[in-house]
């Protein structure tokens, strides 16, 4: 049986940090602030913006949500990150997928200062971290904290691997690759056009799947002793939560995987770096004078 990558368990311990550096910030009379603005009425959406304040509120941060109509214009909302960008006692912003049709969507996700933009998303974070730049900055919460955090909790060495990172988004794909190569990995990036994944998935030692495809990876797919984090999310036939991997198929040939979701990567240990990126961007701000 693999060593089991309990997330779960993992975001408990980053959170219990996480308070204690808020209580030594409020010892000082600083509160960290988040806002996270949610536009319209989707109830996945809402769900996980409420589970996000839910924390911050027992972590001792200042939550804001900011819930606008689906009617907004573009206009209006950039407004209200403008708004947002200018006010001292938030040092995090963040606005929550998905946004209607009739806003660009990379147009809002610019406009948030690259000081407060806890997602990581802005051309400015993005490029410190391709460019694997000194400082601080912060980067997308869940290859950041659901999979690097969780590697280096069970000491996962990755300099010098074949890791394979399958699906390219913004949120989590590319800045997966990146973070690997920064950590001396050699990285492929598999995508919908990438043909025959399993001649690349076979000789790798560390597969990262994030597509939402349904088995999409099974036993003959993976070599003995590889490391599986499965950041997939479907539905199986019977209506069940389940990642992109067949974990019974491949639980007994792999060295470390990460349970079937959501005990893995998913909300946990994701919403537990955004409470971190929060406090980091408070501090470095502190130590910038701001």
């Amino acid at each position: 049986m693999a060593i089991l990558l309990d997330g779960k368990k993992t975001a408990s311990e980053l959170n219990e940090t996480t308070r204690k550096r808020i209580l030594k910030l409020k010892q000082c009379g600083i509160v960290p602030g988040l806002a996270v603005v949610i536009v319209g009425e989707d109830q996945a959406s809402q769900r996980y913006v409420r589970n996000k304040h839910k924390l911050a509120l027992k972590l001792g941060m200042n939550s804001v949500i900011k819930e606008v109509p689906a009617s907004i214009t573009e206009a209006q909302l950039l407004a209200l990150i403008t708004e947002l960008n200018q006010d001292t006692t938030i040092q995090a912003i963040l606005v929550q997928d998905p946004l209607p049709k009739h806003i660009n969507e990379q147009r809002i996700m610019q406009s948030i200062s690259s000081t407060k933009d806890v997602d990581g998303f802005t051309a400015v974070n993005v490029g410190q971290l391709y460019l694997n730049l000194t400082g601080n900055y912060p980067v997308a919460c869940t290859p950041k904290g659901g999979i690097m955090t969780l590697l280096e909790k069970y000491d996962i060495f990755l300099r010098g691997k074949k890791a394979v990172v399958i699906g390219r988004s913004a949120i989590v794909g590319k800045p997966m690759a990146a973070l690997l190569v920064n950590a001396g990995a050699s990285v492929s990036i598999l995508h919908r056009y990438t043909t025959e994944i399993a001649e690349y998935t076979r000789d790798a030692d560390l597969i990262i799947s994030a597509t939402g495809v349904l088995r999409l990876l099974g036993a003959e797919a993976v070599k003995p002793g590889a490391v599986i984090v499965d950041v997939g999310q479907n539905l199986d036939e019977t209506g069940h939560l389940v990642g992109d991997v067949d974990f019974n198929a491949v639980k007994d040939k792999v060295a470390a995987i990460t349970p079937p979701v959501p005990g893995g990567v998913g909300g946990p240990m994701t919403i537990a770096t955004l409470m971190q990126q929060t406090v980091d961007l408070t501090e470095w701000g502190l130590a910038n004078g701001k």
